[in-house]
Parts: C-alpha cells; structure tokens; sequence
C-alpha cells in the first residue's frame, strides 16, 4: 500500500447512495491506495457498478473475515468513501483493483442486497483547527513514530519525512495507523474515531506498545544470538583441550567415526567408480563441522554405499534332485515353472557365470505365484526378498530421489538388496501390473533397466550416483492379468502362466496341504477331524468358485473352528467326519448350484462348456421358435462377440435350409429366441458358436438333442469349426457333470495332452472340422 500526498477532501454532508465493497482482514483509512483483489460474485458485481457511478464505492470492513456470504448485520457502520483508479480482470475470474480513500462515511441504511450491497451513506469527516494543543500532541506522535520505524525495516524511511510535513491532524492519523501492524479491531477503532484529536491519542497509545514490543524483541534477538557465540565457544575451547590432551598422551586410541568409514569402504569391496565416489565424500566430511546438516547427509550417502552388498552372495545349492524335492513338497502341480526353476539349475551347474533368468507368473489369484517364489529361493539356497509394486505410481520409488532433496533415500531396488544382504538374491516383485502413472513419472518405465539383462549389470540409483550390478539377481514378476503389462516390459520377461488349479489338484492340494496346515493352525489332530474325498469335492464344487486356493482354505479353517469349539466343549475324545452330507450342518447351505447335465434329451437345449479366471463351467443354451417375422433375439447379457457369433449361427443355418428339409420362407414367418441362464452374469467369446447352431438347428428341425454330450468350438458362416482356448478347465466342467462325451475343434487336439489321464480315460473326444460332423453327432434321428 502507499499513499498519495494531497491536500483533505472537503466535507459533504449530503446522503449519497453507492455499491458496497465489504473487506476481509483490512481497514482501508482515507488518504490511502490500496490494491484490492476482489473474487466474490457479489463484490464483482458491487465494482462493475462503481465504474459507471463516478468511480466511486464505499469500502468497509467485515466483523468476521471467515463468512463468505456476509449480511448487513457482519459489516461495520464505519467505512471509507473510495475513488476506483484501476481495474484489471486475472486469468482466474477474479479482479484486482486499485482503490483510493477519500473520507470516512456513517451507512445509514442498507436500500439492496442482491445482487449486491447498496447503502445509503454520509461523509461524516471532521476537521479541527490547528491549536497550540494540536501542535503538541503533533509533534509527540511524530517522534515516537520516528523511534517506531527506526526499529521496524518495514517502515520506508521517506515515509518519517512525510509524516513531518503533513499537518492536518485527521490525515496525520491516518497516515500513522495504516503503518501499524495492528489488530483488525483496533484498526476500526481509530477509523470510527471521528475526532481527529481523540484518534491521535489512541494512535500514541498504539505506537508507544509496539515500541515496547519491538525492543523486547530486539533483546530476545540479542540473547540468542549471545547463546550461539557461547556455544561455537565452547564447542572451539573442546577441540583444543582434545588437541592437548591428544599431544600429552592422556586420550585413549578409539576409532573415530571417519576412521571406522574408512575401514568400512576398505572392506566392502566395491567397485572403482563407488570406492572413489565414497573416498571423496568421506574426505568433504572430514572437512565439515560434525554438526552441520551437510554432514548428516553426506554420512547417510557413505552409510548407505557401505551398506550394500557389493560382493558378498549366496552360494548356489546345485541339487537337482534336492531342489525338485523341495518344490514339490511344497506346491502340487505348477509344472511348467518347477521345470524352469530346474532347467535353470542344470544350466547353472554347466556354466559358472550367468544373468539371472528373469521370469513372469501370470496367473489369477490365490495360485501359488508368491509362495513359488519363496520356494524356488529355497530350492536353490539363495536369500529371499519380496517387493510389492501394487499402486506404485512414482518412478522415485524405484529409482529413488537424487540428494539434493530432504529426506533424500535410495530406491525400492537398492533398498531390497540393503535388505537381502547379497548380491545374487531371489527378488519378488510383486503384483508388476497394478502400477500406475502419474506426473512423477513411470514407474513402469524405470523397470525396463531393471528387468533388461543387457542393461541391469550397471543399474543407475538417482541417490547412488554409481552403477550397481544387478545381473546375478534371479528375478520374479507376479501379475493377474498380462496385458496391463506394457508390451516393453513384457518383451524383457519369460512369462509363465498359472491359469488355476483343476478340482483335481485343488483335491489333492487340500489333503496334502491345506488340511495338515489348518489341523496344526487350530490345534485339532486327525483323530478329532478327518474329511472323505466326497466331503471335499462337495466344498470345491459347492462352496468355492475360483482358480485359486485362498477360498478354500478359508472353508476349511471354519471348520476346524467350530470342531475345536465341540472339542473344548465336549472333550478331546471328540471326532468329527466331514462328509457331503453334514457339510451343510458346519458351513450353512451351499453357496453355489451343482450344475449337471440335462435330464433327457430335449428340443432346443444344448450343453455347452465355457472358461473364466475361476475355471471351467456348464453352459446350457435354450432356443425356442414362436411365429413372427424372422426376428433373432438374444439374452442373457451376452457380450459384443458373444452376439456376433450368435448372427453367425443363425445365418449358417438360413443359408442350409435346404439340407435342414426346411421349407422356403420359414424363416420368414418364426421369430427365434436364444437364451443362456443365470443371466446377472456377462458372458463373451466366440466358443459358443457351434453350441448356439446345434441348439437352433435342433429348434428349427424339431429334432432333440443329445443329453450325453458337451461342446465347445467357434462357428463361421461356412460352418468351419474353428478352435478355442481354456480346453482342459472346459473338459473337466464336463466331468464334474457326468458327461463323458465331449465335442471339441480338431485344431484343439494338441491341446489333449494337458487333460488329467484319469479324465481322458473315461471320456469320448469328438474331433470335428465342420457343423454337419457337429450336427450328426449331437442331433436324435439327424441323418443328413
């Protein structure tokens, strides 16, 4: 704020009606500019109106700065009649103006408030003559102001000079109290006092507290500082008395903190460029007074490089058969990625030095992917450490910060091998697809060097500053799905799916994992509670709906806690047979359908098999035929591809209704309806297209279906059948529902090999090329 040097505004008594700015936080004295930031709507709307109005507005100030939406009742009686000298419009809305006051103003009424205040008001100045009194109490408030802005920087010093010339008392006021850092309430004070000999009074008050204010700061400043010399002091008398007493012989020969870096950076064995790095750091610190902040950081940077292993690993355990022992007592199946573990041993035992492999278990939840890293760490005898990457979205948390930040540290990276104590470690880093991006970077990004075994060998830490080899590290990423994967990252990875354990092996898995671990976990032996084959199929199919094992565990841990209460209760002799008949009586009723084949052969219904994360299913198709004009009707939330292979069926019928023995315009005069149940759940994919057209065709032909048989396989317009995915979960959904054949693509006859030998042995396969083969199998009395 500054001032502007003119003679007083003569008085007007007349009523005058102006917009109302209310302020928050200031008091706007005549005499006075003022930049003014105005962002209120109403406010806005007061000053638009000003310009038009002889630029004139009245200026008063808010009881309490925090409302925002102020009544008459929150503005004060006393303001400033102000004269607009600028307005420029911001970028954001709002308004900065430049306001000067020309004289105070009593509002007497309030005449609108929306859209903005509107007040009648009268200038209600005072103007006395100069006195011999006058002159007195003048000259006192020019020297203690005086004394006030030679201790207050703040205070121009032209501003002493121009407080000297000026002698009308009310300006000269109000000159004074706009330069005191006062409150908001005294403030209005002075501005409400009229009289100009009663408002210098307060004035002298005012300047003779912070006078005092000023110079007891001034002594606590003069104190501290007094208390710093003394420390540095004595701080300098200590390091000359330990000179002294070191020259005399009477100190004893401990290891100094430089000294014992020192040894540190001669032991750990690093490399040229680190060592160097870490010799010229230490010879700043020694350089450095111990209590600087400088020092801190530079002592944390050694501590840090001192700390990572350089050269100390972990001596592979080259037992193959030890090692294939150890994972398969510790997970059952998974046996792709127990054949790479293996292979990469046998390799390893050929070649002394090679790059850790970098694999990728891609798989759906509860599959084993974590707990297969912590074994394959114990196959081949090497430390162990888990990194979580899920919702990691800044690339200094692999990176780390560079030191010129507070509270600089090392990345995720370096950090875990800190933590792993070696240099050739197992490292996890899991869940690598729930990473995000923002505008700290990509973290993604950051892995690419790590993860690339052209590059890792000399992995570069912001912090650090040298490169560190991270080539014999045996990296493992875990992900749910691969394609949040970027498609860079996925290229430096070996990807090994997991797709989910078969019912099968979730059996066996329970009776050689799950179950010894939750009897043990909840004190309970096997002569308290055993469980038959038929009771835990009845959980998985009944109780449980996913590729995992997480679920299941958690099934049987309920148990094991309702036993253990009948066993505190009743006695240790107590013994408990879970079987599928009093399953229900410990879990509650099922949570799940059972899900069979069809009871009969029937006229439009076809069992189908589909595929998701959790597994293989039944899907039984319905279509039915009613007059109409050959409109297709499809439900139960099927997807776009879904749909699309529906119009594909539907049109390769039409084009064969010659060979159906149709008649010439049936398919002008039906409408069709095909319907896949349990509708809340979206369904998609292209293997249900021969399901569809087997269901259709036998619609049309009047012809059922054959109860006994399942399939799956995609449809084109020429009736090829193409392959599909998912066919070993799709095979043994089959199974679980007493269907024993199964028509599948011919393309997918490779795939027959990853079926459970058990489950081949009792089933049919049905290879086919084209829906005719499809329709001759699958329809009673079809003979085309």
């Amino acid at each position: 704020m500054f001032f502007k040097d003119k003679t007083n505004q003569k008085t007007n008594q007349q009523k005058q009606l102006l917009s109302l700015l209310p302020l928050r936080d200031i008091v706007v004295f005549p005499h006075m500019i003022v930049p003014l930031f105005v962002g209120r709507p109403k406010s806005i709307k007061a000053v638009e109106k000003a310009t038009v109005n002889n630029n004139q507005i009245i200026l008063a100030s808010q009881k309490n700065a925090q409302v925002d939406n102020p009544k008459q009742e929150d503005i004060f009686s006393i303001g400033t009649i102000a004269e607009i000298l600028q307005i420029l419009k911001l970028p954001d809305g709002t308004i900065k103006v430049l306001a000067e006051g020309l004289n105070r103003c009593k509002i007497e009424e309030f005449v609108q408030d929306d859209p903005f205040f509107k007040v009648s008001a009268y200038n209600c100045e005072q103007e006395i003559e100069n006195s011999p009194q006058t002159e007195a109490l003048i000259r006192n408030i020019n020297k203690q102001f005086e004394k006030y802005a030679k201790s207050n920087p703040k205070v121009p010093p032209e501003m002493i000079r121009s407080a000297e010339n000026i002698q009308e008392v009310g300006r000269l006021g109000d000159i004074i109290a706009s330069h005191l850092p006062l409150k908001l309430k005294d403030k209005q004070a002075v501005l409400e006092s009229l009289d100009p000999e009663q408002r210098l009074m307060k004035l002298y008050g005012f300047l003779n507290s912070e006078i005092e204010i000023s110079e007891l700061e001034k002594k606590i400043r003069g104190r501290v500082k007094g208390q710093i010399e003394k420390t540095q002091k004595e701080y300098y008398l200590q390091e000359q008395m330990k000179a002294i007493q070191k020259e005399l012989g009477s100190i004893d020969n401990r290891k100094t903190e430089n000294q014992e870096l020192a040894e540190k950076i001669a032991t750990a064995k690093m490399t040229k460029e680190a060592e160097e790095k870490s010799l010229r750091e230490l010879k700043r610190l020694e350089l450095m007074p111990p209590m600087s902040a400088e020092a801190t950081v530079v002592r944390n940077y050694i501590d840090w490089l001192v700390s990572i292993p350089w050269a100390k690993k972990t001596r592979d355990k080259i037992d193959l058969k030890r090692a294939e022992k150890i994972l398969n007592a510790d997970h059952y199946g998974l046996k792709q990625a127990k054949e790479r573990v293996l292979e990469y041993l046998a390799v390893r035992r050929l070649v002394k030095k090679m790059r850790g492999p970098i694999l990728c278990f891609v798989g759906p939840p509860g599959g084993g992917k974590t707990s297969l890293a912590h074994s394959i760490a114990r196959a081949t005898g090497r430390n162990f450490v888990r990194l979580s990457l899920g919702g990691v979205r800044d690339e200094a948390e692999i990176r780390g910060h560079r030191r010129t930040y507070i509270g600089a540290l090392p990345g995720r990276i370096i950090q875990s091998m800190k933590k792993a104590k070696s240099r050739n470690p197992v490292l996890l880093l899991d869940e690598v697809d729930k990473m995000s991006t923002d505008f700290r970077g990509d973290p993604s990004a950051a892995l690419l060097e790590v993860l690339d075994p052209e590059q890792n060998h000399s992995f570069s830490d912001h912090y650090l500053e040298v490169d560190y080899d991270l080539s014999e590290v045996l990296f493992i990423t875990t992900a749910n799905v691969i394609h949040k994967i970027p498609s860079p990252l996925q290229d430096r990875m070996e990807v090994i799916r997991l797709p989910g354990y078969t019912d099968l092996e979730k059996l066996k898995i329970a009776e050689l994992f799950l179950i010894p671990k939750q009897l043990k976990a909840h004190g309970l032996t096997t002569k308290n509670l055993t469980f038959s084959e038929k009771g835990i199929k009845y959980i998985i199919y009944r109780y449980t709906r996913e590729a995992g094992v997480r679920n299941l565990e958690r099934e049987f841990a309920s148990i094991c806690r309702k036993v253990a209460r009948q066993v505190v209760q009743k006695g240790k002799e107590t013994r408990v047979k879970i079987g599928g008949q009093n399953t229900p009586k410990f879990l509650g009723p099922p949570k799940y359908p059972q899900k069979d084949k069809t009871e009969k052969n029937e006229i439009g219904i076809v069992n189908g098999l589909a595929w998701s994360e959790v597994g293989g299913d039944i899907l039984p198709i319905e279509v039915i035929t009613m007059d109409g004009k050959g409109k297709l009707t499809l439900t139960g939330q099927l997807g776009d591809v879904m749909q699309e292979s529906a119009q594909a069926a539907f049109s390769y019928l039409r084009s064969k209704s010659k060979e159906l023995a149709l008649p010439g315009e049936f398919f002008q005069k039906i409408d069709v309806h095909v319907h896949i149940p349990e509708g809340a759940i979206p369904k998609d994919g292209p293997s249900a297209g021969i399901t569809m057209a087997t269901a259709m065709a036998s619609a049309f032909t009047k012809k059922p279906v054959r109860n006994d048989i399942a399939m799956t396989g995609e449809i084109t317009l020429r009736g090829k059948v193409l392959p599909i995915g998912g066919l070993k979960e799709k095979v043994l959904a089959a199974h679980r529902a007493q269907i024993r054949t199964v028509i599948i693509p011919e393309e997918n006859e490779k795939d027959l090999k990853e079926i459970p030998p058990v489950v081949k042995r009792i089933t049919q396969f049905v290879l086919v090329n084209t829906m005719d083969e499809v329709l001759k199998m699958s329809l009673v009395g079809y003979d085309n």
